[in-house]
This record gives structure tokens, C-alpha cells and sequence, in this order.
């Protein structure tokens, strides 16, 4: 529904792929009697680690993208697996559950990043403007800052100052609030939010 590269037929693949993989292990114990019956059941959770390591990406401005995508996926194996075993109680509750976390609490996620009182930010400031002149801007504006990491010291439209800071506001501050407020700061030229 998000148009993500992992959608509900990755999920689907990965289940079935699983699944698969758990039956013909049985299978070969159970028909030629050798092989050990959870040998290739490891080997899929440890190998799903590669499809979800290619969900995860880190932007330009080191903000961590594709975690809960890497874990769905991995817990989708496991949905497999339990059904390639027969343990179909336990796939179930595990379906539903992974359905209810990507789905009902991605909206509980929403809620609460919109009534933080504290919000991530990328900024740039204005050419020529030093950090103690922001941090002083800041704080007349009522806000206060932790977490500041400097990403780099140009830009390659001009001199500008760029980091990620979390910035907190007062108890009656709204995410927006927030917002509004470093970007009205005179001495910024750029705040983009990191969600």
C-alpha cells in the first residue's frame, strides 16, 4: 500500500520460499532417513539476513531506512518455516501478529511521532553563520537542542553548516509547532524533517 520495494508478494515469496524449504528437509529425513530435520531451517534464517540486508539503506544524511521491512521479511520466514513443520498454530499467530505490527501499529507509530515534543531535524544555516549564533537563536526561541552531529561543512550550492540536531519544545509545542519554529529562525536555510 506504500509502494515499497518490499510489498505483500515479497512477503508471500519469502513465507512460501521457507515453507518449501522446510517441507523437502523432512521430506529427506523422513524418506531416505538422513540429514539432520532442522539443518536447512537454520540455513534459512541465517540466508534471510542477506534479502533483508538489501532492504536497508542509509541516506545522504545518514538517516537508517528498510529495518522494519529486513525484520518483516525475517519473521515472515519464520511463518514459513512453522508451516513447512506442521506447526500450524503457531504460523498462524504469528501471520496475524506480523499483520497487526506492519499494519495497526504503523498507525499507533504515527500518532505518537506527530504528538512528540521532540522532533529530528536536517538543517543548514545560512552562510557566515556560526554555530553559537544558532544555538543562542535556539534558545530565544524557546527551544533547546541535544543530539547534534555535524554532517559536513559545505554544501555544494555554498558554505553552508549541515547537521542532524533533535530539537524539544515546551509541554504545549505540537510536532508542527516545532517545525515552524526552527524554520522561522532567521540564520537557517534549509530544515528538513528525519522520520
Amino acid at each position: 500500500m506504500k509502494n515499497r520495494p518490499a510489498g505483500l508478494r515479497t512477503y508471500m515469496l519469502v513465507c512460501i520460499g521457507a515453507c518449501i524449504v522446510m517441507i523437502t528437509n523432512q521430506y529427506a529425513v523422513q524418506v531416505f532417513g538422513v540429514g539432520d530435520p532442522v539443518r536447512m531451517a537454520a540455513q534459512v534464517v541465517s540466508g534471510i539476513g542477506f534479502l533483508g540486508a538489501g532492504t536497508i539503506i542509509v541516506t545522504s544524511r545518514n538517516q537508517i531506512k528498510g529495518l522494519t521491512t529486513a525484520a518483516g521479511l525475517w519473521a515472515s520466514a519464520c511463518v514459513g518455516l512453522a508451516v513447512g513443520i506442521g506447526f500450524y498454530e503457531v504460523a498462524l499467530i504469528g501471520a496475524v501478529s506480523i499483520f497487526v505490527v506492519l499494519t495497526l501499529l504503523h498507525l499507533w507509530d504515527s500518532y505518537m511521532r506527530r504528538h512528540l515534543r521532540a522532533i529530528e531535524l536536517y538543517v543548514e544555516l545560512e552562510q557566515a553563520v556560526s554555530m553559537g549564533e544558532f544555538l543562542q537563536a535556539v534558545r530565544e526561541a524557546g527551544l533547546a537542542v541535544s543530539n547534534l552531529q555535524i554532517e559536513r561543512e559545505t554544501n555544494p550550492n555554498g558554505d553552508y553548516l549541515c547537521f542532524l540536531a533533535t530539537f524539544r519544545g515546551s509541554k504545549g509545542l505540537t510536532r508542527a509547532d516545532l517545525i515552524t519554529r526552527v524554520r522561522a529562525l532567521s540564520c537557517v536555510h534549509i530544515s528538513e524533517t528525519i522520520s
